[in-house]
Parts: structure tokens; sequence; C-alpha cells
């Protein structure tokens, strides 16, 4: 089943309507009272990510499930602004996007590859969502598991602390064609 597409702004409009759409979702495939909380813990994280995105941004969220796993959706169809990002991380006194916490890591990978859509994609190349330049560039994804797999000591009290990463089965961020695309994976 696929629920209603709801589109979220990153200014909050529609929120709302996604927080109450995995409500209806989780009474209709018959979720237990756990199953039911953590499909709302993913959705309010995803609502958090989406509205701390750098620049306006309009995405569409959706929740597919079936017998056994459900499945949170978010795709951008919009290009970050590339020279309004490029102010944003000229005006930190690094230069750079520090992030801190595992969402936020999330949030910066979405941010990456959207930008690396446009004229710039540094970070997204540092974030292992592009390989290659020019015709030769492609667009791997970036996924909780390999993060896990990768990470580092002092990253791993930020999976610790993370809903996302303790809870979801998976978590993917991709470039699809012209879209970026974030996948919460959760099996029942």
């Amino acid at each position: 089943m696929k629920s209603d597409i709801i589109h979220i702004s990153s200014d909050g409009s529609g929120i709302g309507e996604a927080l109450t759409q995995a409500e209806k979702v989780a009474e209709y495939i018959q979720l237990n009272e756990k199953d039911s909380v953590h499909l709302r813990l993913f959705t309010e994280e995803v609502m958090g990510m989406m509205k701390s995105l750098t620049g306006e941004q309009e995405a569409d969220f959706w929740i597919e499930t079936n017998e056994t796993s459900y499945e949170l959706h978010l795709v951008s169809r919009t290009q970050m602004n590339v020279k309004k990002r490029e102010k944003l991380l000229a005006a930190s006194s690094s230069g750079r996007n520090y992030v801190k916490g595992f969402m936020e890591k999330v949030r910066s990978a979405f941010e990456a590859a959207l930008a690396s859509m446009g004229e710039g994609y540094g970070d997204a190349v540092e974030m292992g969502l592009v390989e290659g330049t020019g015709v030769h560039q492609s667009y791997p994804e970036w996924t909780l598991s390999k993060y896990r797999a990768e990470a580092k000591e002092d990253e791993w009290d930020e999976l610790e602390h993370s809903i996302v990463a303790k809870l979801a089965d998976e978590l993917r961020v991709r470039i699809a064609g012209s879209n970026v695309e974030m996948i919460i994976y959760k099996k029942l």
C-alpha cells in the first residue's frame, strides 16, 4: 500500500499533514503501539530534517507498506540554490558546513546531493554521493549501514543518540535522475 503523497516545504507547510498521514498508516496496517510510535518518531525526524534544510526546499513525502515492512520516502525535485548555500557556508568561521549529530549528517548528505545537481558538488563528493567528474560522474547512495560499518569511534556516540540510527533497519539518501530521495526502511 502507498499512502497519500504529502507536499512538504522547509517553511513547515505540510508537516502536520505528514504526521497525520503516519498515524493513519499505522492504524490502517494495524501496527501495535510500539511500532506505531516508531513510525511517528521516524516521521517527526524526517520533518525536522526537512525544516532544517538550507534555503527554500520542497519535497513530497509518503509511506509504503507491505506485510513485512514499511518505508518512509522524502523526494525533492528542486535544486538547492547553490549561490545561497555558498553564501551561508562562507558566513561560517571555517567556510565549511559543521554538522553535529546523526540526523544533521543525514540532512547534510541530502543537501549535498541537492547541490551536486547544480553548479558545485564538493560536499557531495566528500559525503560519498558523487564519484568522478563530468561525463564520468556517477551517483552512488549514502546508507546508514555503510555509515555504521565505517563509523569512527567518536561517531558511535552520535549513532547511540539518534532515534533513526537506533530503530531503522536502513536509511538511504540517493540521487535518482533529477530527484534526491531519502528512504527510511523498517521491518515489522
